[in-house]
């Protein structure tokens, strides 16, 4: 494929919805790209994309990580190049092919103690299966840790979501002054989720963040979430898909 990617990061402070809206966001994807091919990464160790889209991983990243730090310790530097080698295609295990995306899940947090050189294998593993996708869509960890350490390095469009706190506005403008430095975005933005009312939007401080949009409090989603249901096929007319739509297209993603 010879077009990059266009890679979609979703960053914020945690429980402001961020996971809600990155599988919204694949929903939209896969129904505007029919004959794309569209990646969604859960890069949260919360591994809540995986119940928002209705996906069973079997396998994470992680998993192969754990496993290829297991063969370091146990076999010697001949059986370190062979399970590296290996982790390469152990990835194609841990991807999920659902109706009109691939999905795969970094896994939960890493163990004590640093294995920096298979980390950074596997980043690299994960950005050589990228140029194989059209979209790929990241549901990134709560706070700044990722961006801090350039696993969003490539992202061409960093969303960043907060409600109508002030730590959450606070959150996103953290954000945007890390990867200022750090990430080498195309484009940038802010979604306000949950609003209890416009008019408090007036009274929000999003610095130089340009805002894409607000998505209304819906009970009906909070619903969802509670139950543990996917909400890939909520319906097109819910506030959330209808504003997150809007703001895609400000974005020239739509």
């Amino acid at each position: 494929m010879s077009t990059k990617p266009i890679v979609l990061a979703v960053a914020g402070k945690g429980g402001v919805g961020k996971t809600s809206l990155a599988s919204i966001m694949v929903k939209l994807l896969v129904e505007a790209h029919p004959d794309k091919k569209i990646l969604a990464i859960d890069a949260d160790p919360a591994v809540g994309l995986s119940t928002a889209l209705g996906v069973e991983p079997e396998l994470t990243l992680d998993d192969i990580r754990r496993e290829a730090v297991d063969a370091a310790e146990t076999g010697g530097a001949k059986a370190t190049v062979e399970v590296l080698g290996e982790a390469r295609y152990r990835i194609f295990d841990a991807m999920v092919e659902m109706d009109g995306f691939s999905f795969i899940a970094i896994g939960r947090p890493e163990a004590a103690g640093c294995y920096c050189k298979i980390n950074t294998y596997l980043k690299e593993v994960i950005s050589s299966i990228s140029d194989n996708f059209d979209y790929i869509v990241i549901d990134g960890e709560a706070g700044i840790e990722q961006i801090n350490r350039r696993v969003m390095e490539k992202v061409t469009h960093l969303i960043l979501i907060t409600d109508s706190s002030k730590k959450g506005c606070d959150v996103i403008k953290t954000i945007k002054s890390v990867a200022d430095e750090l990430v080498m975005y195309e484009r940038i933005g802010a979604i306000v989720n949950r609003v209890p009312d416009e008019s408090v939007l007036k009274f929000m401080d999003l610095g130089d963040i340009p805002l894409l949009g607000w998505i209304p409090a819906d009970s009906n989603l909070t619903e969802r979430d509670l139950k543990g249901e996917s909400i890939f096929y909520i319906p097109s007319e819910a506030p959330i898909v209808s504003g997150l739509k809007n703001a895609l297209k400000e974005m020239e993603v739509l």
